[in-house]
This record gives C-alpha cells, structure tokens and sequence, in this order.
C-alpha cells in the first residue's frame, strides 16, 4: 500500500518542518513539498505534528514473577502500544539457570511469534555468565541480540555478583554489546526487608520504605566502577532518584560511557501515593516511587542529557488475584505497573506542554535515543528516507 502524508509538521530530534512524506509498503520513499504521487491513501495532516514512531525499550510481557506472570502477552501489550504512538518495543527474554542464552531468546520468540501487532526485539536477562558464555553472547549479537541485562537485585532469583558482572561486562566490551544494569545494593536491601518484617511493618509502603534511595546510588555506582574497569559502556534501567542520577551525571562528566533512562512513573508519582492501606499495592515496582522533589530533578536531568531515554519498564499485574498474592506481606506483591499506551502522551503533555522539554528533545527521548542506542538508527528512531 502506498500512503501520502501531506503538509504535515515533521519534526525528529533534530528537525521542525513542513513537508509530505510518501510511504510505500512500510517505507518512507520520499519527502518534499508538494509531492505529485499516486497513493492509496493521502492523509492531509495539515496542522498536525509528523513524528517518528515512540520506541519503548523496556517492556515485560508475560514476565514470570511472584507465582504469575505480567498479565499482557504480547497482543494485549503490543495493541497498547500501538493505540499510544509506539510502534516498536524491546522486550526481556530470560535465561533460565542452568540453560543456554540461546533457549532463553528461542523461549520468548515462541511467546511473540504470531502475536505482535508492532515491531519487536529483544534484550536478554543473563542470570549466569559462565565458561563458554562469552562465545554464545558473540552468536547471539550476530543474530541481533546486542544487549543484556544483569541485576544487582533480587538475592537467590537474579542477583549477579560483582564477578559475573565483570566478565559479562569484559565480554561485551569486547564485541561492542552494552550491558542494561538493574542498579539496587539487593544484598543490603533483603536484610532492611527482614527487620521490617520482623517488626510486623508489612502494607505495601513498606515496600518503598525498604529499598532507600542510597541503596540505588550505591548501586549505580558500582555498576559505572566496574564497567570502567571492564572497558564497557552500560545502561542503567528505570533510574529513578537524585542521588542515583548523581552518579550518572559525575561518571558522564569524566568522560566514562554511562547511560540512563528513567520512566514516567518517576517523573509523575511519589511515595505519598502509597498511602496506608491496601490501595499502595498498585504502585509496588522496582525501584518504588521516591519523595517528590526527585520528579524536578529527573525532569532536568532529561532535559542537561544526563538521561537520555524514557521507556516505561511496563510489567502490569492486575490488583485482584494477583496483587492480592501479597495481603499480608508487601514482599510477596508482583512487582510492576503498566505504561506502554500512554508513555507518549504523558511525556508530551508533561514536558513539552508544560515547557520541560523541547518538541525535539521529546522525540529523542521517546525514539531517536533507543534507536541509536540499541542499533535501530535510522531505520527506527528519526522520518528519512529509508526510515520505517
């Protein structure tokens, strides 16, 4: 099918003007003025703001956790997407203990295949990084895997040592992979857990109250440490505080290849919404929502580049029957929330119409920044032509 946009405002990271834009199949052919074309459709999107389709690179579909799994496969998910203005999302395969990478990304395919009602990718969740790992991470990248995720959370399911870290950072240095890093002193943070229960605190703000914001930081900056030890670049997922941005900000100003997104979650919501009762279990995610002033500060550090992307880490569980695993015990409450529809809406409406953010800074937030990050660009990520 070919379509024709017309006298539509086109704006990328970098540009702002009008033009039409024809698109034959899934392709942008050309871009001009005035186009003489025949198309199947024309579109007069006179008026109207022309951006590149929103790449989320953090989504969670059909993620095991807690005794269930995320309640959106990846039709229910991906249709969300697709109805907020995202057309392309990286999910995270995992990798079983005691299996292979490549069972691990062959596992989610199957989830996947068939289903998508938009493009899709995948990151890798490396739960053991052993001999003769570093050979299947180089096969995998050939196959277009190029980014995988370790977690310094979550003792005894995923936590990585600061040796495995090492090695699997050492070893994507090497081939050009980039490490995604879920920065939390997990360790420290299980023993604070057993206090507050052990003290019978146990309601859903609890969950906040256990995971501080200097356990983040210390967290994130380790993970810098020894990425710059292991001569690798690494991203830090859904950053969410001033003191955890801190770190990025003073690693980035030495010159060191750190990287950070952050989620709206963080940018709208504080610990204040947890509030006494059962109702906080909507808000249980990792890391929790912080004290209010982190918002400003997330929000300067999007708009100084000390962050450079916004995804939404979306992982929804529904508050019946499966929130309500945990009454009782905060620290059996599935951890996640949802957000891959109004990801582009709340940014837009929260940054560029409170003046936060420039319209090009939030098309690079929201697309270009993930597309160049994880090697989409400029397929993904900007209007050219050849550009999806």
């Amino acid at each position: 099918m070919r379509t024709l946009i017309k006298n539509g405002r086109v704006v990328t990271a970098v540009d702002d003007y009008v033009a039409d834009i024809f698109i034959d199949g899934e392709t942008v052919t050309t871009i001009g003025k005035s186009l003489d074309v025949e198309a199947d459709v024309v579109i007069d999107a006179s008026g109207k703001i022309v951006i590149p389709g929103g790449i989320d690179p953090h989504t969670h579909m059909e993620l095991p956790f807690g005794g269930t799994q995320s309640s959106d496969d990846f039709f229910t998910g991906t249709r969300a997407a697709a109805f907020g203005g995202t057309t392309t999302i990286i999910d995270f395969a995992v990798q079983t203990k005691g299996e292979s990478m490549t069972a691990g990304v062959d596992a989610w395919h199957k989830k996947a295949e068939g289903k998508t009602c938009i493009d899709y990718g995948f990151h890798l969740i490396t739960t053991e990084f052993e001999d003769g790992t570093e050979r299947e991470m180089y096969s995998l990248m050939e196959e277009g895997i190029t980014s995988f995720k370790l977690f310094m959370a979550y003792p005894g399911v995923f936590l990585a040592d600061d040796a495995t870290i090492f090695r699997a950072m050492s070893a994507a240095g090497k081939c050009g992979g980039l490490i995604c890093m879920h920065a939390e002193n997990g360790i420290v943070i299980n023993e604070i857990i057993k206090r507050f229960l052990a003290d019978g605190r146990t309601a859903p703000k609890y969950h906040a109250l256990t995971r501080p914001t200097i356990a983040e930081a210390e967290g994130v900056h380790r993970a810098i440490a020894i990425a710059e030890m292991a001569e690798s670049p690494v991203y830090i997922v859904h950053l969410s505080c001033t003191d955890a941005l801190n770190q990025v900000r003073q690693a980035r100003d030495r010159g060191i290849a750190a990287f950070a997104e952050t989620c709206p979650q963080y940018l709208f919501h504080s610990i204040e919404d947890y509030g006494d009762g059962w109702d906080g279990a909507k808000y249980v995610m990792t890391p929790p929502l912080r004290e209010k002033h982190n918002c400003a500060d997330l929000w300067t550090g999007l708009k100084m580049d000390d962050l450079q992307v916004i995804s939404t880490d979306h992982c929804p569980f529904c508050m019946k029957e499966q929130k309500e695993l945990g009454l009782g015990d905060f620290t059996k409450i599935p951890n996640g929330a949802p957000g891959v529809e109004n990801r582009l809406a709340l940014i837009y409406n929260g940054g560029v119409v409170e003046n936060r953010i420039s319209l090009n800074r939030f098309v690079e937030l929201t697309s270009t920044a993930a597309a160049k990050m994880f090697g989409m660009f400029p397929k993904k990520g900007t209007i050219a032509v050849g550009s999806d």
